[in-house]
Parts: C-alpha cells; sequence; structure tokens
C-alpha cells in the first residue's frame, strides 16, 4: 500500500504534536516526517525530505502560511491549511481548490481531507489540467484572503475526476441532488459538484444568490420574471421556470428591490 510523507508547520507547539497523533491514531497512509515551528524551518524540510503534503498554519508570526507558499513550488505539495475560525480566509479556501482543518481539528474531519488530499494528489500527477486548476487556485488564494472587502469571481468546483473553475456571473443557477450539486451555466453547460448546496450557499453572497428553495439557489442577475399563477415561480432569461417556496416568498421579494425598481 503506497505511503505519502507530509510535514507540519504551526507556530504552536502543542497543536503540533496533537496533529502529528491524530496522524500516526487515524492516517495510515500518511507518514509525518517532520515539524516545523515557522516558515524557514518548514523550508528546511522540504529540501531534507520528499514530501508530498504541507500541513500549514495560516496565522505565525514573521512569515504566515500564504507568504511561506509564495516562496515555494506550492503545486508540487497537497496543501491542508490548519486555522482558527475566519469568515473571510474561510470564505477564500473554500472558493479554491485548498482543503483546510479548523482548529481544534476531530479525527473524523482530518480523515475526510487526507482522504480528498490523496485522491486530488494522484489526480494532479496524472491530468496536467487539474494540475494547472490547481496551481491557479493557490495563485488566487492571497489575492482573496488580503482584500479588505474580499470579493470572489471564480470558485473551483469539485468534480468526481478533479476541478472545474467557475466564475460565478456564469452560473445561473444550482440544484440539489442528494449530496451533489448541479451547477446550471450560461450557455447551457452544466457542472456537477461533489459539494452540498449548503456547501454553496455559504460561499455565493446575497443578494445575487438567493436560494427561492430548499433545493434551488438562482442567480439574481439571470431573473427575467415572477410568476403567481398556479404557484410561484421564478423565470430566468432561458426561460427556466424554478419553484420558490411559500416561506421563501416575501425574502424573495425583497431581494427582487436589489436589482429593479417597481412601477409601483
Amino acid at each position: 500500500m503506497k505511503k505519502y510523507n507530509a510535514i507540519i508547520i504551526d507556530d504552536e507547539r502543542n497543536v503540533r504534536e496533537a496533529l502529528e497523533h491524530l496522524l500516526l491514531q487515524h492516517c495510515p497512509l500518511i507518514c509525518v516526517c517532520g515539524v516545523a515551528a515557522s516558515g524557514e524551518e518548514g523550508r528546511e524540510l522540504l529540501i531534507n525530505h520528499q514530501v508530498d503534503f504541507i500541513f500549514l498554519d495560516i496565522r505565525m508570526p514573521r512569515e504566515d502560511g500564504f507568504t511561506f507558499l509564495r516562496s515555494i513550488e506550492g503545486e508540487n505539495y497537497g496543501v491542508i491549511f490548519t486555522t482558527a475560525y475566519e469568515e473571510y480566509a474561510l470564505n477564500a479556501l473554500k472558493a479554491n481548490a485548498i482543503d483546510y482543518l479548523l482548529k481544534p481539528i476531530s479525527h473524523l474531519e482530518l480523515t475526510e481531507a487526507v482522504n480528498k488530499a490523496i485522491h486530488y494528489h494522484e489526480l494532479r500527477h496524472t491530468k496536467s489540467e487539474i494540475l494547472s486548476i490547481y496551481r491557479e487556485s493557490l495563485n488566487n488564494l492571497p489575492d482573496h484572503i488580503h482584500q479588505e472587502l474580499p470579493k470572489i469571481e471564480k470558485i473551483t468546483v469539485p468534480e468526481q475526476f478533479g476541478f472545474r473553475m467557475v466564475k460565478l456571473a456564469d452560473i445561473m443557477y444550482l440544484q440539489a441532488d442528494s449530496n451533489y450539486t448541479i451547477l446550471h451555466l450560461s450557455g447551457l453547460n452544466k457542472i456537477v459538484a461533489t459539494r452540498t448546496l449548503c456547501d454553496f450557499e455559504k460561499l455565493l453572497d446575497p443578494p445575487a444568490f438567493f436560494r427561492i428553495h430548499k433545493s434551488t439557489i438562482i442567480n439574481m442577475n439571470f431573473l427575467r420574471a415572477y410568476s403567481s399563477y398556479e404557484g410561484n415561480f421564478a423565470e430566468l432569461i432561458d426561460g427556466t421556470q424554478l419553484s420558490i417556496s411559500r416561506r421563501k416568498l416575501n425574502e424573495f421579494r425583497e431581494a427582487i428591490k436589489h436589482f429593479s425598481k417597481s412601477l409601483d
């Protein structure tokens, strides 16, 4: 069974030790070949070891995780960020092809993140387009994080066999399909994403994206009409009609005010 080398970079000793212990106990395919308290120590580990994955703290004194990534060939490694909850940072991480773990780290979330990281690590080595998207995600990340008011214009959508980079402006609507989400794009294209609709709802900012039903989020920029004939429906510019739940109706009407002026 193939094993993978990993390093841990975190300025907090207790976090390094706890994560190393969790990996030893719950992730048998991961071999921790070194730990570091700073970016400088981390670079030394990369020189002296063949490393597949980097567990990287975002906030560290003198050199944060993003500065560290800019100093190395980041696309050569599977990067899993470790962070305390920071809303903007999390939105940027969710928007890109980068995994993350919230502190304190649970073994269940760690196992899931490691399994995904290994899967995509193997795909990057076999499909050049996936490596290209991963590289673009790494390059986008610092800009998203360091903006005073981050505005995300692209998201990296995970599919069964890789990723797709998608402009938010191209998404017409999203529909839940069990634990998957179908993204309907302008031009009649669609993508089946391996994320739930709730995951996308947390990422997509209102008022542009509005959840009209438990199974549907629409991009209000594509809204053409609203009808209450034999039910409540949002009609998009391509003619698609989507049901609006009664409990969302008043919020929907309020959301429309951000995009048009009423003649009332």
